[in-house]
């Protein structure tokens, strides 16, 4: 097996396509990586995270205002760390934009990462490699808990409601939108469509894909109010 003590990996894709029509009006003028969230593009919060993971190269796959997002990253400055913005001419769907935007990453017999450009997170990539070639995985998925938009009511022994929890997490796990893939993966993906519904359920029916379980913060940025709400919590966590 091989040695994942000291396993890193130094490229990344970021999809941030779609025109995220939920995010309106921060979207009119801008795709929904460049929505700010605590004073920062969610782009931003993404690379800041990478590059203090070790990742060098970030290839981010766009179609929607790709100029307004290329004209942000080509004035960004982090030491070591070089980020293209690959524009699709034509909607690929997510599984056809990680492969086109894969076709991109300069080290194509490595092991590379890929992120939704709506998702904000933190937790050890290095261990999430390491969890994915300990699984002897193709693909290994970030899984995050669930977090119901409902009010739950707790209901004592005599069917009387004795309190509320407002959107509670509950005990279950979602596609948290962060991935590791071995090189060949990039080949297995579909040239248009979604990844989720060609290829994860090829790869799960082999048995090599694996779930890594995130304990610490992730939020997808999806409505105007997660917009809010993920404002208020970055404040609190203080990144």
């Amino acid at each position: 097996m091989e040695a994942v003590e000291d396993l890193s990996i130094r490229q990344a894709v970021i999809l941030a396509g779609g025109q995220a029509t939920r995010l309106r009006p921060y979207t009119d003028d801008r795709p929904k990586a460049m929505v700010e969230v605590a004073g920062k593009p969610i782009i931003d919060w993404q690379l800041d995270w990478l590059s203090n993971h070790g990742v060098t190269d970030v290839v981010v796959s766009c179609g929607y205002l790709a100029d307004v997002l290329e004209r942000h990253v080509s004035g960004l400055a982090y030491d070591g760390m070089r980020v293209e913005v690959a524009a699709e001419s034509e909607p690929l769907g997510r599984g056809g934009a990680l492969r086109f935007a894969a076709g991109r990453l300069p080290y194509r017999d490595e092991r590379w990462f890929a992120l939704n450009g709506d998702v904000l997170t933190r937790f050890k990539l290095r261990a999430f490699a390491n969890r994915h070639v300990e699984a002897g995985a193709r693909a290994t998925i970030a899984l995050a808990r669930y977090r119901t938009t409902w009010g739950i009511a707790s209901v004592d022994d005599d069917g009387l409601v004795v309190g509320f929890e407002q959107s509670p997490q509950l005990p279950y796990w979602i596609n948290g939108g962060v991935y590791c893939f071995d090189p060949d993966v990039a080949g297995l993906l579909p040239e248009r469509g979604d990844h989720e519904d060609t290829t994860f359920p090829k790869l799960a029916e082999e048995k090599r894909i694996a779930g890594f379980q995130i304990e610490t913060y992730w939020r997808g940025i999806d409505t105007v109010k997660d917009v809010k709400e993920a404002t208020e919590e970055l404040a609190g966590i203080g990144w």
